[in-house]
């Protein structure tokens, strides 16, 4: 019999000689053995640490052949953890006893004394019970989170531009690793896409994918949200309830708005990554998990590293590999694409037939400056095809775009006052460099998230 086939096992008896005679039989098959002689003790041991087994006397000191006892301790297990195995003992069992404590929730029944082999087959058959409600229990959990995300609509990356390619080439470089990714961009620019890209093609593709927008998170349910709570941990925690880092165990976790996380949860957060394990509210009980970090943001936390507003050693654990993502405005050869595939999906939704844009709303798409990135122009094309009455969509159409600022080249300016200079001179390094931003901050002698502030600073 392989050592270690039996996990972590709680012995509760009033019998020292039993318990040690216990615990020098069953250490050698047993991942970890706690005995205990009190039994007042139990709803503090079971609080506090996961058991594959717990083998519990049903006779103490109030008397010695009804059982009342262990029924009592029993069901305070139950009520703290309704999936624990527990295995009644004692040394005056019958049918009766035997048929009520399995009624009562216990998975099986020995005598005392018991037979060596008997009792580890027994504590073996238990182990593999708890094994298989483990399983199922994280199953169920997981599949909550799949249907959730069934209810989302995603589309595929779609893009062909040179940042577009580049980015492609990062993603098939990383996936196939276990490394953190970071990825950086304005709202609306795709990250989950991206997050979701990794994981896709990453080994651990068959496994589940748990996105979290931190920003939505309040301070008080955090850890709640993040790492779990046990019932009754607080006023509306009417049942256990695994956190996103349990669920996604095995699998990829997405963190998104990252950048908006207080110093403190930064701190709770970095602790977690550092230790790989996770302490549900109300318990002591560390909880190990396996998964692939993806975090995200669309603020410079570069800078604010630098302003000290984001923590230095959370930055050096989430981007092992970071990846920028550009806006919209720097990616005007994908626009075509990405309006062709918004007039599929909705001509199909809305069950309208178009032949396709005219020249003068493909060049109003591709001179608008696009704020809210792919998100604004898959809702300006749903909006444009919802109201259309012919069969091509026309700029007529996108009448609601037309009023708002477009993407044309800044001239010189009308004044020598140095917020438009800055601007002008800005617009024009990045035209020069065909919408590299790398390359326009290297000209410019910026980084590239100040660049990235500037250009928010002036709507370019």
């Amino acid at each position: 019999m392989e050592n270690q086939q039996l996990g972590k096992i709680l012995i509760i008896d009033d019998n020292e000689d039993l318990l040690f005679a216990a615990k020098m039989l069953l250490k050698k098959y047993a991942k970890e053995v706690t005995i205990e002689k009190d039994p007042r003790r139990i709803p503090f041991l079971v609080n506090n640490n996961n058991y594959d087994v717990i083998l519990l006397d049903m006779n103490f000191t109030e008397d010695t052949t009804s059982g009342k006892e262990g029924f009592h301790w029993l069901k305070q297990i139950k009520e703290i953890d309704p999936k624990a195995v527990v295995i009644l003992i004692t040394a005056f069992g019958d049918v009766e006893m035997a048929v009520k404590a399995l009624k009562e929730g216990a998975t099986d029944f020995i005598l005392k004394p018991w037979q060596n082999e008997k009792l580890i087959a027994t504590l073996t058959s238990a182990s593999r019970l708890k094994e298989s409600y483990d399983a199922v229990d994280k199953l169920s959990k997981k599949q909550k989170q799949l249907q959730s995300d069934a209810k989302k609509s995603y589309t595929d990356i779609i893009g062909n531009s040179a940042a577009m390619k580049n980015i492609f080439s990062i993603i098939d470089k990383v996936a196939q690793t276990d490394a953190n990714v970071l990825i950086l961009g304005e709202n609306g620019t795709g990250k989950e896409l991206i997050a979701r890209a990794i994981h896709d093609r990453s080994l651990r593709k068959d496994e589940i994918f748990v996105g979290v927008d931190m920003g939505a998170i309040t301070e008080t349910l955090f850890e709640s949200e993040l790492f779990g709570h046990k019932r009754g941990a607080f006023t509306d925690a009417k049942d256990d309830r695994a956190g996103r880092f349990e669920i996604a165990d095995k699998g990829t976790l997405f963190l998104d708005e990252i950048g908006n996380l207080s110093m403190p949860l930064q701190s709770k957060l970095l602790t977690v990554l550092q230790k790989r394990e996770v302490t549900r509210i109300g318990t002591n009980k560390a909880i190990p998990v396996d998964i692939r970090l993806v975090c995200a943001t669309n603020m410079p936390v570069h800078d604010m590293v630098m302003e000290n507003t984001f923590r230095q050693d959370l930055l050096y654990r989430i981007n092992t590999v970071e990846i920028f993502l550009p806006p919209l405005r720097e990616r005007h050869d994908d626009i075509p694409l990405l309006a062709e595939h918004f007039l599929k999906v909705y001509g199909q939704k809305y069950r309208k037939i178009f032949k396709g844009f005219t020249v003068s709303a493909m060049q109003l798409l591709q001179r608008y400056s696009w704020p809210g990135n792919i998100r604004e122009l898959q809702h300006a094309i749903e909006r444009a095809i919802i109201m259309a009455d012919g069969d091509e969509l026309d700029s007529r159409d996108f009448f609601f775009l037309s009023a708002k600022p477009v993407a044309d080249k800044i001239s010189n300016p009308s004044s020598f006052n140095l917020d438009e200079v800055e601007k002008t001179t800005i617009q024009r390094v990045i035209d020069k460099n065909g919408g590299n931003i790398s390359k326009a901050a290297k000209e410019l002698g910026l980084t590239r998230a100040s660049l990235y502030r500037r250009l928010e600073k002036y709507g370019l």
